[in-house]
């Protein structure tokens, strides 16, 4: 949020060939006034042409994979991980799951379809596993082959579909099992010899491939005792076994569905206008009939009288199509350019064992070196995208915003405000007697038994998603309430806003409130005010008013034989120092996001459950500095034991490779205070101490007998 917001929002609802096409130009030409986010339900996109590469273990499964938490991260876009639910059209606001509203001026969708089940029936114990998400489906064909009875040496795998795809999974799951050993992926049990069969309704394999294609194809097929079963359409599946419509059963143990193509369901329910098989109908330019500056790309969009195939090489191809289209109704720059599809493109079939079945022209060939095209071709395309470095950031004079006034002159302006506190739920609280609900020059909230617990915290915005941020926000500065035994009641916020166009402002204001509201509305508490001001970066923080529940336990309270507790792992600091450096792997986001959004309001149940003698929550100083804190205050020494120290998961890679927040070297002053005879304390295996927390866990001694 460092960069001044756009007048223009520009949303990518999935990151496909397409989109992300236009994610690697905008970070090569960054679009004036606009700012870009992508939406998705994965932080990692999976690259269909190598899958089947990555199961015969031609690949490890990282090369098939674009890591979106850096790649949006080092494009300067931000990322949203969440389920989309709907679209209004008129407000042009994406809904979902779990947070506010999106608002857009521009949006492109490509989230790919979904194999087509379509009068079938399924059975609730039906081994089926369906190819598409992808992100997942190495996964849960490892699970179903280990939950295979042990007795099962032969178990029969069925793929369904008569694509190219299905041609691929069977010829490359044959080598994973009968191939090279060192091929073979280590997650899955060893010592099967599947018997591998393909199913198709059609009459032949290969829809759209040539005559002497399929033959060389079905030649494999019989080289390697792969069963063909042609013209055996699916009308139902069992537990273990296939019906077809003309009443044949056919015994399977692992059925992996991969057939034709149809729209994924939230398709249907985003006010467009689609066709019979439930894909966005869009003109040539790629923009929905419905209009309202949407594009529907890849597998997601069908052009109106087209007949082209739903394949990834026409989707890379509408690439640059998009991203010029994206900027001209940005730009409000003309009329759009039509997108036309090739003719015909180079078909290649991965064999699994170093031989590919190619065919271009109208000729089909196979060997080593059709192989060697087709590792050329998916590692290059591959590598356009799995290149992180941060984005250059630059700043055009004509750009620069004007200059802003100071003091109460940088407030955010009225219009902004009394647009976001008229939507926001404020949760109700009979101890508020004037707040957001009647709002006037300050709250007044009554104070029982002349008692209240008040704590304040601030912090610059640690991710781009304002929503995501106003929950950590409220969380973090409700700590300290809790940790003293109170139970908050009342907020005040404190918040300032990137400078830009209002419209980002509204946006970004309506997202960081409406998290922190979500937060406070758990515990439960009411926001009651707060004041607001524009800035170079988001930054925001709450004032938080509490009523005790408990007699406060202070940090020197520590006794002698106590046992320390730490209810969270370490690790946030160094984490995203490298999500700032657009090296924290997408594996990582989301154990880092959990522990950000694990409220310590526990703690009162833990005070009122157990003899606590002293509790602190660890946060900026670090575990050594608050334990130090506890300890000074406490008049006693502790022992603690690093490998007893839970961490989050990649932290100790990055403390190995050197990487730590920039506050951690203020933080090893602690270190004085640490007795290590003869031992460094300067060690990598010892950073995990002085790593500064961001609504870290609660630290509290107990007896023994409690512990």
């Amino acid at each position: 949020m460092q960069k001044q917001l756009g007048r223009n929002t520009v949303v990518l609802l999935g990151v496909g060939h397409t989109n992300a096409h236009v994610l690697r130009m905008w970070k090569m030409q960054q679009p004036k006034n606009a700012q870009l986010v992508c939406v998705s339900d994965f932080p990692v996109v999976t690259y269909s042409g190598m899958l089947p590469g990555v199961i015969s273990g031609q690949y490890p499964k990282q090369a098939m994979e674009i890591d979106l938490v850096r790649l949006a991260h080092s494009t300067g876009a931000r990322l949203i991980i969440d389920r989309v639910t709907g679209l209004d059209k008129t407000n042009r606001q994406l809904t979902f799951a779990s947070r506010t509203p999106l608002r857009f001026d521009v949006m492109s969708i490509g989230i790919g379809s979904i194999p087509s089940f379509a009068n079938v029936t399924i059975d609730d114990q039906a081994p089926l596993l369906a190819v598409k998400p992808m992100q997942t489906f190495l996964q849960r064909l490892g699970q179903r082959l280990s939950a295979l009875d042990r007795a099962t040496k032969r178990p029969k795998i069925v793929i369904v579909g008569g694509g190219v795809g299905s041609i691929e999974i069977a010829f490359c799951l044959h080598e994973r099992f009968f191939g090279n050993p060192q091929n073979r992926v280590t997650e899955w049990p060893t010592g099967l010899k599947p018997i591998i069969s393909v199913v198709t309704a059609s009459r032949r394999m290969g829809s759209g491939l040539l005559d002497t294609t399929v033959a060389i194809a079905q030649r494999e097929f019989d080289r390697r005792e792969i069963q063909v079963q042609l013209s055996s359409r699916v009308s139902h599946l069992g537990e273990r076994h296939l019906t077809f419509v003309d009443g044949r059963q056919f015994d399977a143990d692992v059925v992996i569905w991969a057939t034709g193509a149809v729209g994924a369901p939230l398709l249907g329910h985003l006010e467009l206008e689609t066709d019979e098989r439930g894909f966005l109908l869009t003109k040539p330019d790629l923009e929905t009939v419905s209009k309202s500056a949407v594009f529907a790309v890849g597998d997601s969009g069908t052009i109106v009288n087209s007949t082209t195939a739903k394949a990834g090489v026409y989707a890379v191809r509408q690439g640059p199509i998009l991203f010029n289209n994206i900027l001209k109704v940005i730009r409000n720059d003309g009329l759009l350019d039509d997108y036309r599809p090739q003719t015909d493109f180079l078909k290649l079939i991965n064999l699994g064992n170093g031989r590919t079945i190619a065919e271009y022209h109208g000729r089909s060939f196979s060997g080593r070196w059709c192989w060697k095209l087709k590792d050329y071709i998916d590692v290059k395309f591959m590598r356009k995208y799995q290149s992180y470095e941060p984005m250059q950031m630059t700043l055009d004079p004509d750009e620069a915003p004007p200059m802003k006034c100071l003091g109460c002159g940088g407030k955010i302006g009225n219009q902004i405000l009394s647009q976001v506190l008229a939507e926001l739920q404020v949760t109700d609280d009979p101890d508020v007697r004037i707040g957001l609900h009647n709002p006037d020059d300050a709250a007044v909230i009554a104070v029982q038994n002349n008692e209240v617990t008040v704590t304040t915290d601030f912090f610059a915005a640690p991710f781009d998603d304002p929503w995501l941020v106003g929950r950590i926000a409220a969380l973090n500065a409700a700590s300290d309430c809790f940790v003293m035994g109170a139970q908050p009641t009342s907020a005040l916020a404190i918040v300032q806003i990137p400078t830009g166009h209002p419209s980002a402002q509204l946006q970004v204001m309506r997202e960081v409130m409406a998290g922190g509201i979500e937060e406070f509305r758990k515990m439960p508490a009411s926001i009651v005010g707060g004041h607001s001001i524009e800035g170079p970066r988001l930054m925001i923080g709450y004032t938080v008013l509490g009523r005790q529940i408990t007699a406060p336990k202070t940090k020197g309270l520590l006794q002698p034989g106590d046992q320390l507790v730490l209810s969270k792992p370490i690790g946030t600091g160094v984490l995203l120092a490298a999500w700032m450096r657009s090296e924290m792997s997408a594996e990582y986001f989301q154990p880092l996001i959990n522990t950000m959004l694990a409220s310590n309001q526990i703690a009162l149940e833990v005070l009122e459950r157990f003899p606590v003698t002293a509790i602190t929550d660890v946060t900026g100083f670090g575990l050594a500095g608050h334990l130090s804190e506890m300890m000074i205050a406490s008049s006693v020494a502790a022992e603690i034991w690093m490998n007893r120290i839970p961490l989050l998961p990649g932290c100790q890679q990055l403390f190995d490779r050197g990487l730590q927040s920039t506050l951690a070297p203020d933080n090893r002053t602690f270190s004085d205070r640490i007795v290590l005879p003869g031992i460094d304390i300067a060690a990598h295996e010892f950073a995990a101490l002085f790593d500064p927390q961001t609504n870290g866990g609660l630290l509290f001694g107990i007896r023994e007998p409690d512990a």
